[in-house]
């Protein structure tokens, strides 16, 4: 995240246009498909792990500093963008 008094624009294009968060969403994929390839308790628990702490990270720091920052803007963006998946989270 930026600094105290930084600003950085918002980026709505490329990947961003079909998910909020592609990186985290490639993050899971990515853990999703070597739990497959290995599928042994320790994998799935971080898989699971993943997840929760970026459902944690996006909500609770993510969106209301994006809010906060961009306002109207980035609301509007969040009410047709979804969050992890196109369609999917779209915030209200």
């Amino acid at each position: 995240m930026a600094g105290l008094g930084e600003r950085t624009s918002l980026v709505t294009g490329g990947p961003f246009a079909l998910a909020r968060n592609p990186t985290f969403t490639a993050m899971a994929a990515t853990s999703l498909g070597l739990t497959a390839m290995a599928p042994n308790p320790i994998a799935l628990a971080a898989t699971a792990v993943l997840v929760a702490a970026v459902e944690m990270q996006v909500r609770m720091v993510e969106e209301p500093y994006l809010s906060r920052v961009h306002g109207a803007v980035y609301r509007a963006y969040a009410a047709r963008v979804g969050r992890f998946r196109p369609g999917v989270g779209r915030l209200s």
